[in-house]
């Protein structure tokens, strides 16, 4: 197996673990016995939390990749 496939094989199972953390959430605030007005704020509390998080991620994503790129590759 080639280095590039266990960074692909890598990124599947943190997009799986990802994932599962998400429905998980999801199917406990659904099930969880509040009304229906506390069960909406949670969830939007907890979108804009993923929201942020998600954010952050891409961009230190983004400046990692940026970094690593010759000067060369940048037009430089």
């Amino acid at each position: 197996m080639s280095e590039s496939d266990d960074k692909n094989s890598l990124v599947y199972l943190l997009a799986g673990f990802g994932l599962g953390a998400i429905v998980g959430a999801a199917a406990g605030i659904l099930f969880a016995p509040k009304t229906g007005g506390e069960t909406r704020e949670a969830i939007g509390s907890r979108y804009k939390e993923v929201k942020g998080r998600t954010e952050e991620w891409i961009s230190e994503q983004r400046a990692k990749r940026t970094s690593k790129l010759e000067p060369e590759e940048l037009g430089a």
